[in-house]
């Protein structure tokens, strides 16, 4: 019985249409991570004037997102190794899209920062974790 090495076919492998999908997918997951602190940049001044938001409240509430992200990092990703990278991503996007689509219906400043917050766990776990997909199924050449 011969035994394969999956780390050298891997890298020993040449680029392809199953290694360019998982690089889309990855990057599309990556993007969503920039469009969600860009659209919180445009709908700032509306949240200001809605609920008669300070500069610096505003503000927080634009932290609370990345300050989920570094939680969310840091509980998934040692998550990730265990029970799979796709799983955990997939429960990481679930986690961002359901909370990002809440925020919608948030009726005070508070119920916005704990959406946007448990959204930026989501998305925080993510990232870290699409990178190492990424850097896993890519070949050396």
């Amino acid at each position: 019985m011969s035994t394969i090495n999956i780390n050298k076919t891997v890298e020993e492998s040449k680029f392809n249409r199953f290694h360019g999908l998982v690089v889309f997918w990855c990057a599309l997951i990556i993007i969503f991570d920039g469009y969600d602190l860009a659209i919180y940049g445009a709908v700032v001044p509306v949240l200001m004037e809605e609920w008669s938001l300070s500069s610096v409240q505003a503000g927080v509430l634009g932290s609370y997102a990345l300050i989920g992200m570094m939680v969310g990092a840091l509980v998934f990703s040692p998550l990730a190794d265990k029970f799979g990278r796709k799983n955990i991503i997939i429960l990481c996007l679930l986690l961002f899209s359901v909370f990002t689509g809440l925020i919608v219906f948030a009726s005070s400043p508070l119920e916005f920062g704990i959406y946007r917050f448990i959204a930026g766990v989501g998305l925080g776990g993510a990232f870290p974790i699409t990178v190492a997909l990424m850097s896993e199924y890519s070949p050396k050449t």
